[in-house]
């Protein structure tokens, strides 16, 4: 079986592109960082990879807003290769400024069903500015709600960092949570830093509201990531490329950390999809 193609999609001010395509080919897969421009000239380039993949950083500055122009390329200029791209037997995968894209361009929640979006009103949420109302990193505790995404399976619960300004999630409708919920779309919460309770029931995960630092940014229902109805579509806050290794993690002389971070498990998950 041929390694899966992974097609690490930058733009100007992206600049978390090296690390990830580096995650995907620790697990197997040949990860090509492909510039935004040259996907413009050539979207039919897109039908060579079975992982389209949007990273970190701040796309064209962030300059109207995190992942705005961005999202509008692909929507408007790229609406065909990405309709085509999801109706096929692939993945996509946003983290962190790649979430915001997929957000605004109207790739999450719905994904192929709901591709593409008449407008920005029909967004069912948005990605806006920390409750605190500025830029945090911090390393957070996560538990996987949506356990049927494909980037997601085996993992019930994982620590990574976040760094971003704009990361509160707010639906449209106040109905939008529970709907989520219903079709198993809400795929990672933050979660308390003591985690010797154990997993909490989605109800409890979701319904107790949590304060900074546990849920850095203030988002509804604890989000940190939503999955499409498919499970073959991720976007999320947190930054899996940057806990790839145990001495990645600011305690890992203190807790004896070793072997592998939590991070890679999601690269890898998307590899194996493909075995």
């Amino acid at each position: 079986m041929a390694s899966p193609r992974i097609c690490v999609l930058r733009a100007p001010g992206t600049n978390c592109d090296l690390e990830t395509a580096f995650a995907f080919e620790q697990c197997g897969a040949v990860a090509d960082q492909i510039h935004l421009f040259r996907l413009l000239e050539q979207p039919d380039l897109l039908r060579d990879y079975q992982v389209l993949c949007i990273p970190g950083g701040f796309s064209y500055g962030d300059d109207i807003g995190a992942g705005v122009i961005l999202a509008n390329q692909l929507r408007i200029r790229l609406g065909d290769a990405i309709g085509e791209f999801l109706v096929a037997d692939k993945l996509v995968l946003g983290i962190c400024n790649g979430f915001q894209v997929l957000m605004r361009a109207g790739l999450l929640p719905g994904g192929a069903e709901t591709w593409p979006p008449k407008s920005a009103a029909d967004r069912e949420a948005t990605l806006t500015w920390n409750t605190n109302g500025r830029y945090t990193a911090v390393w957070v505790q996560l538990q996987t709600l949506a356990t049927q995404n494909v980037f997601l399976r085996g993992i019930e619960q994982l620590e990574l960092p976040v760094a971003h300004a704009e990361g509160q999630l707010l639906p449209t409708s106040p109905d939008a949570v529970t709907r989520w919920q219903q079709n198993r779309q809400i795929a990672l919460c933050y979660r308390q830093r003591d985690i010797s309770a154990g997993l909490l029931s989605p109800e409890d995960a979701i319904g107790t509201p949590l304060e900074y630092p546990d849920n850095p940014n203030g988002s509804t229902g604890n989000i940190a990531g939503l999955s499409d109805r498919s499970g073959r579509v991720l976007g999320l806050m947190p930054h899996p490329e940057r806990f790839l290794h145990a001495t990645q993690h600011p305690q890992w002389t203190r807790r004896g950390l070793r072997g592998e971070g939590t991070g890679m498990q999601i690269f890898r998950n998307a590899v194996d999809y493909f075995g």
